[in-house]
C-alpha cells in the first residue's frame, strides 16, 4: 500500500509494543484473554475452553482470494488461520479446524516468518483469522516480524467472542477489525455457539473496536487503510436477529458502518436432519432480499448487496 506506514512501527520505536506484550503475557497466567474468563495458567500449557495453551497453534497460511474486495486486492490477503476457537458454533464452516485438532503450534519467531513470507509473496495485508484466545502470542510474534521488515497494515478477523482487555492492547497496532456478528439474543446464542455471553461480548467489542478505528477508509486503489468492516452471516429463518443486529449498528455504532451481508450459509458442523434441523438448510432468496431491506431500512448506508442464492 503507497505510503502507507503502521503505527505499530511507533509503538515498537517508543517501547510502548514491548509493554504490551509484557502485559499480555502476564494476563495468561490466569488467563482473561477472552469473555470465557478461565483462569488457568496458559505459560504452564495448562488448556481450558479453547484447549490452547502456551502457544498458538496456526492450520494454514496463504494469500487468500476469497476475502472482501477491499482486503484481497490483486495479490490477496495474507491470511493466518489460528486453530481451535473460543465459541462453540453448531454450524462451524471450518469445524476441522476450530474444534478438532487442527494444525501445529508455532513459535513466536515462527509466526513471524508467517507474516513476512506472506508480505514477500505481494499481499496487501496481514489477516489474523480466528485470534480472539491468542492475542497474547501473537502480540509475542510481531517485535520479531518487525525486526524482519514487517510493514503491512494488519486485519483483525474475528468472530467478536473478545474481551475487552484483549481489545485494548490492539489499539493502534490493528489497522482494520473485521469482526462477524452472528446472534443477538442470549438464548439464540447459547443454543448455537454454546455461551449466551456472546451478544453482550459482541455489543462491547464493537463499540471499542470503532472507537479505535472508525468507519472503513478505502484507498484510491480500492484497498481497505483503516477501519471497520462488519460480516454478518444471514441464518435461515432468523431475520429478527439480522433486524435487531443492523439496528444496533446503524444506530449504536455508525450509519456508515461497512457490513457484508453474507448469503453463504450451509448445513455443516453438527448441523443434520437429527441434529438443529431448523439450521438443516441453506437461506432463500426472499430471506437474503429481506436481510438488504432490514439492512436499508436500520439506516446503514453501506452494505455489500449480492444475489449468488441457488434456493428460491
Amino acid at each position: 500500500m503507497r505510503d502507507y506506514s503502521p503505527n505499530y512501527l511507533f509503538l515498537h520505536r517508543s517501547g510502548e509494543l514491548q509493554r504490551r506484550v509484557d502485559k499480555g503475557l502476564a494476563e495468561l497466567e490466569n488467563c482473561r484473554a477472552c469473555p470465557w474468563e478461565c483462569g488457568v495458567n496458559r505459560l504452564n500449557d495448562e488448556k481450558m475452553v479453547c484447549r490452547i495453551g502456551r502457544y498458538a497453534r496456526v492450520s494454514s497460511y496463504f494469500a487468500h482470494f476469497g476475502e472482501e474486495d477491499c482486503l484481497r486486492g490483486r495479490n490477496g490477503s495474507g491470511t493466518i488461520f489460528f486453530a481451535r476457537c473460543n465459541l462453540r458454533c453448531v454450524f462451524c464452516q471450518n469445524f476441522d479446524i476450530s474444534q478438532q485438532d487442527a494444525g501445529k503450534e508455532v513459535s513466536p519467531q515462527r509466526l513471524a516468518e508467517m507474516m513476512l513470507e506472506l508480505q514477500e509473496q505481494g499481499c496487501h495485508n496481514i489477516n489474523w483469522v480466528t485470534p480472539e484466545h491468542v492475542v497474547p502470542q501473537i502480540l509475542e510474534a510481531l517485535p520479531h516480524a518487525i525486526a524482519g521488515g514487517l510493514r503491512l497494515p494488519i486485519v483483525y478477523n474475528t468472530s467478536a467472542f473478545d474481551s475487552l482487555e484483549s481489545l485494548r492492547l490492539l489499539d493502534g497496532i490493528v489497522d482494520i477489525y473485521m469482526p462477524d456478528f452472528k446472534y443477538w439474543r442470549e438464548e439464540k446464542a447459547k443454543r448455537y455457539l454454546k455461551t449466551g455471553k456472546y451478544p453482550a461480548a459482541a455489543r462491547a467489542a464493537f463499540k471499542e473496536m470503532h472507537r479505535q478505528v472508525g468507519d472503513l477508509v478505502i484507498n484510491a486503489e480500492g484497498l481497505a487503510q483503516r477501519g471497520l468492516l462488519v460480516r454478518h452471516l444471514v441464518m435461515p429463518g432468523e431475520l429478527e436477529e439480522t433486524r435487531e443486529i443492523m439496528r444496533f449498528l446503524a444506530e449504536e455504532i455508525s450509519p456508515h458502518t461497512y457490513v457484508n451481508i453474507m448469503s453463504q450459509y450451509y448445513p455443516a458442523g453438527k448441523v443434520d436432519g437429527a441434529h438443529y434441523p431448523e439450521l438443516n438448510r441453506r437461506i432463500t432468496s426472499a430471506e437474503l432480499r429481506d436481510a438488504y431491506a432490514l439492512a436499508r431500512r436500520a439506516g446503514l448506508q453501506r452494505f455489500d448487496e449480492r444475489r449468488g442464492i441457488t434456493s428460491s
